[in-house]
């Protein structure tokens, strides 16, 4: 027992660093085996909260030594208890959210409230407090200090659970300052459909369910008689929640890296075209399904719920990675030659 005590003193910090990534893999993991078709959905799903968890980890590898003093001196100090108890509150939240009929009382409250998608109201709850909980974490470990090693994943799922709510309340294409740029989206994917050889339609519908959204069109001319092929276009389907999660995640990112001002534009509006182009091939790729297996097909709503978000969130969250590593490279070609190689030219 005495040399399980001195070990967990001797590593005290690490432990510590890691408590916070540790607590919320074991709430994910239970997660996981209450309702594990919510890690098959990107949208409306929890396959962000695996993201989150990736970047919590990426944080701590490149902030290791940063975050080597710890606000907590003793183990039975009151900051210390805090910390303990906040680090099984993720898991305590799962527990009372499924057991204690936390989440049937919100959706009830929605419900009562005239939210449309009321059911998907504890999800976006629950982003929301995982949010809240992972800061309480890192402030009573690290301090104020701390929280800023930590901006990416903080905003990152705290942005996801503020996205599932504004969908909530206002579904489809209603959110107009959403809904601004997905005409824009819709065209270029018109423009490579029709590249593609599918001749295409764009036209306008509004609705009090549905708001002001296009409506793309597309024929493939391959199968005689093959009726066209039509699908109405919110904010979410072309991509906008990714758009603003890359800004928020690569403009903290480039924020905090030692690179010239034009180099980090350049990064962002590198990243930002692919984030786009990305979006726009999304499009591209249902209607190509809904083409080979039709427009109600299961491939179609996989790939619409999970496939497609998956690639674009796949790429910001790795967009930050590649970054470090160009930099890395282009650090090395730079790097002067040691002196022992200046002498040796000189001497021959």
């Amino acid at each position: 027992m005495r040399n399980v005590v001195r070990c967990i003193k001797k590593h005290s910090d690490t432990l510590v660093k890691l408590s916070p990534l540790l607590a919320f893999s074991a709430a994910l993991l239970w997660l996981y085996g209450l309702d594990a078709a919510s890690f098959e959905l990107m949208w409306k799903g929890r396959t962000f909260q695996l993201f989150f968890i990736w970047l919590v980890g990426l944080e701590l590898i490149l902030n290791h030594e940063k975050l080597s003093l710890t606000k907590i001196s003793k183990l039975t100090s009151a900051r210390a208890l805090s910390f303990f108890t906040a680090l099984t509150s993720p898991t305590f939240y799962v527990a009372i959210s499924f057991y204690g009929g936390l989440n049937t009382a919100i959706t009830e409250w929605a419900t009562k409230s005239r939210i449309p998608w009321a059911s998907s109201v504890p999800l976006s709850a629950e982003y929301l407090v995982f949010t809240f909980l992972f800061c309480l974490m890192v402030y009573l470990s690290f301090g104020l200090k701390g929280l800023k090693f930590y901006l990416l994943p903080i905003f990152f799922l705290s942005l996801v659970g503020l996205l599932y709510m504004v969908d909530n309340v206002f579904p489809y294409g209603q959110f107009a300052p959403f809904q601004i740029v997905v005409p824009t989206t819709t065209a270029l994917s018109a423009v490579i459909l029709n590249l593609l050889g599918y001749p295409t339609t764009i036209s306008y519908g509004q609705n009090n369910l549905g708001g002001n959204m296009p409506f793309l069109t597309a024929i493939n001319p391959n199968i005689t008689g093959a009726p066209s092929i039509t699908f109405a276009i919110a904010w979410p389907c072309a991509g906008v929640e990714s758009l603003l999660i890359f800004t928020v995640v690569s403009l903290l990112f480039l924020k905090r890296i030692n690179l010239p001002k034009k180099v980090k534009i350049g990064f962002f509006v590198f990243g930002a075209a692919v984030t786009y182009l990305v979006n726009a091939l999304r499009i591209v790729n249902i209607f190509l399904l809904g083409m080979t297996y039709g427009v109600n097909s299961l491939e179609v709503d996989v790939f619409h719920f999970y496939y497609g978000p998956l690639y674009a969130v796949t790429w910001i969250v790795s967009y930050p990675l590649i970054i470090i590593l160009i930099q890395k490279y282009w650090s090395k070609r730079k790097r002067p030659k040691s002196h022992h190689a200046t002498t040796t030219t000189l001497s021959v």
